[in-house]
């Protein structure tokens, strides 16, 4: 079996599971996520072999997802740093629930190969600004803010209320924070993943 069509089929047997699993647990809001946005985007772009979507995940996960990784980390040493991951030692959440979320650590390097294997495509970077800046006045215009006491239900979606989920942030008013997320994350996040992954792969033609 090729590499990349084993890639396909163990990644669409993992997407099997989490769709129905989260769509039950946490209701469709959960999918407005930027994580879980590239999740179905890669599931796409592997079976449409098209390099734009998986550039596009890529552009807009590398980064955040490194933070993710290293304030797991820091949590399981004990050392509390963004509350980013604080959700995976909540045990209201079951074993099985977390355990899909480790995804987190291991796409980005998912991505990473299949950039190696079908390209970078460089249209990815405005692409997924665009998605950015659709999918986030909705995060916090419409969707529950940071509460104490969430339970299941997604809020502070993509952080729009800041990194903890149980209270909004203090540091400065709610609208210059979100302000901060819309213009600050194509600035500092989104290009120079760009310009990196533009660097570090071959063009996707």
């Amino acid at each position: 079996m090729e590499p990349l069509l084993a890639v396909k089929l163990i990644y669409t047997a993992f997407m099997a599971v989490l769709i129905p699993v989260y769509l039950r647990q946490y209701g469709w809001t959960n999918f407005l996520y930027f994580c879980d946005l590239a999740l179905l985007l890669t599931l796409a772009g592997l079976w449409l072999d098209n390099p734009l979507l998986i550039s596009m995940s890529a552009v807009g996960l590398l980064l955040p997802q490194t933070l993710w990784v290293v304030d797991f980390v820091a949590n399981l040493l004990g050392k509390h740093t963004t509350g980013l991951t604080d959700y995976m030692f909540d045990k209201e959440r079951s074993l099985f629930l977390r355990g899909l979320s480790l995804f987190h650590g291991w796409l980005p390097f998912l991505l990473l190969y299949l950039l190696w294997e079908m390209g970078y495509d460089s249209r990815a970077f405005v692409a997924w600004t665009i998605v950015s800046c659709i999918v986030l006045p909705v995060c916090y215009f419409l969707m529950p803010k940071a509460q104490p006491d969430p339970g299941l239900t997604p809020v502070n979606i993509n952080l729009v209320w800041g990194f903890d989920d149980r209270k909004p942030q203090t540091w400065m008013s709610p609208h210059a924070w979100f302000a901060l997320l819309f213009f600050g994350l194509p600035v500092a996040v989104y290009w120079p993943t760009h310009l990196l992954l533009q660097n570090l792969f071959k063009s996707a033609g």
